[in-house]
């Protein structure tokens, strides 16, 4: 093995012109990245929503709405997804957010709040961080307790 016998290994190499190396590569003087302009410079990227100087559509759309900073998202469970879940899934016990989470319900940091759609045939013990009335009613019906958390 001599030096002029190395060679990268396959696959490494990407480029087969190697650009802005002098006049001899057929590139020179520009290097293929045309005359001026921003283009033209190291170290340019284009800024998300640039549009080459015209005002960009964000800045164009008019501004709306009020986004509450307070607001608690809660994420939405129904009776009836927590029926078919009892019953596909033969569980036993209570339903906590750690069982909704084992079963993809839900993931580490909701808050979940249980709606009131369907109906439960079990007598089970819910526990969440809220209930609508309707569901509280329905969970007692069924022989329940609906626990807040």
């Amino acid at each position: 093995m001599k030096l002029h016998n190395l060679s990268p290994a396959a696959g490494s190499t990407h480029n087969s012109k190697r650009i802005g190396r002098g006049q001899g590569t057929g590139k020179g003087g520009t290097s293929t990245k045309g005359h001026k302009g921003a283009k033209s410079r190291s170290g340019h990227s284009d800024k998300i929503g640039f549009e080459g100087g015209q005002m960009p559509l964000q800045r164009r759309l008019p501004k709306f709405g009020f986004t509450n900073i307070n607001r608690i998202e809660y994420r939405a469970i129904n009776l009836d997804t927590l029926q078919n879940l009892i019953a596909t899934q033969n569980i036993e016990g209570d339903i906590t957010p750690e069982v909704l989470r084992e079963y993809r319900l839900a993931s580490k940091k909701d808050l979940i709040k249980v709606l009131g759609r369907g109906e439960l045939s079990n007598g089970v013990t819910i526990k969440a961080h809220k209930f609508t009335k309707s569901a509280e009613e329905a969970i007692n019906k069924a022989g329940g307790t609906a626990e807040l958390i």
